[in-house]
């Protein structure tokens, strides 16, 4: 075993590394979309809230595929409408750390086109079809 088990920290202790772990890895990826979002077209995320939930409720009836976000608008006009993001079905579909980000870009930005019609273009011009 070749090099340190612990670095210095700003503090002067040495502090055990740590890893990073899955939900730091999500989480920097939600942070990521959004911030691309807002540097593109700011004006989506205007009464937009984004939140991250583990799972996706239970499925309905007859519903088959797990959802990977879903986009609601609020009940109350002065509410925020919400994009939430399931975190567990977006990791099982990404094979990478690049694919999770991409994932997690592609599917934020179609939720905000469907929530406020605007074209996926004007939110992510460097996502090109497929």
């Amino acid at each position: 075993m070749r090099g340190p088990l612990a670095r210095a920290n700003p503090h002067g202790r040495i502090a055990p590394l740590r890893r990073r772990t899955r939900g730091d890895e999500f989480r920097a990826a939600v942070a990521s979309a959004v911030k691309a979002v807002e540097t593109n077209c700011p004006e989506a995320l205007v009464g937009v809230r984004v939140a991250v939930d583990t799972v996706p409720p239970e499925l309905e009836n007859g519903q088959r595929r797990v959802p990977l976000a879903a986009a609601s608008e609020p009940s109350d006009p002065k509410d925020p409408s919400v994009v939430v993001l399931f975190q567990r079905p977006l990791e099982l579909r990404a094979a990478s750390s690049k694919g999770l980000q991409i994932l997690v870009r592609r599917t934020l930005v179609e939720q905000l086109s469907a929530l406020t019609g605007r074209p996926v273009s004007d939110l992510d011009p460097t996502d090109t079809p497929d």
